[in-house]
């Protein structure tokens, strides 16, 4: 089924890509950069996000071949349109040298495993614990936020070798993540142009 896209979303990307030239980016870079300042409404992201064209490509095929996607937290979950998605922290308990977030990441690769799709735009103690964990992800979307270890996770995803959508800086955020996600559900198969 063909997303219907509202003017408005048109007028606001019209409007993003007069300020921002976005033509130089391959396709699903150019798509995960203009949802992520879509959702912002902040340009600096087009220098801020790191990401790898082909590891979007495989990331894109186990998306839409049905890969889990997973959320750290409810808003992220929220935000990710057209997917259930996996989220446990409400079922999540801190303790000792853990985070709910981080508990909560492992309850989610129990039920999930290997392959997973992982989008994680508030803890960066989630971020942290995905890593000691031997996940395999199809893709990890690395965008917490916050003036303590985000930037610090988000260094230690890109440092991993894992395939990933991080940033520099210590901005992010449930919006953020998720349209990064919804970057690549909205970004059909076919090579036709899309929103």
């Amino acid at each position: 089924m063909n997303r219907v896209i509202h003017p408005i979303e048109q007028e606001s990307f019209r409007r993003l890509r007069a300020r921002l030239d976005t033509s130089r980016f391959p396709p699903l870079t150019r798509a995960v950069v203009e949802r992520v300042v879509h959702s912002s409404a902040d340009l600096e992201y087009a220098a801020d996000l790191v990401m790898d064209e082909a590891e979007l490509e495989r990331a894109h095929a186990a998306l839409h071949a049905g890969a889990p996607v997973v959320a750290d937290v409810e808003m992220v979950a929220a935000g990710i349109t057209r997917r259930e998605t996996v989220c446990r922290l409400r079922e999540a308990r801190s303790g000792p040298g853990l985070t709910r977030s981080a508990h909560a990441v492992r309850l989610a690769y129990e039920e999930v495993g290997p392959g997973a799709l992982w989008v994680i735009g508030c803890a960066p103690t989630a971020l942290e614990e995905l890593l000691t964990l031997d996940a395999s992800p199809a893709l990890v979307i690395g965008l917490p936020v916050g003036f303590v270890g985000a930037a610090e996770s988000k260094a230690a995803l890109r440092e991993s070798g894992l395939p990933a959508v991080s940033n520099v800086s210590e901005k992010g955020g449930s919006a953020v993540a998720a349209a990064a996600l919804n970057a690549l559900l909205y970004h059909p198969a076919s090579t036709e142009e899309t929103l």
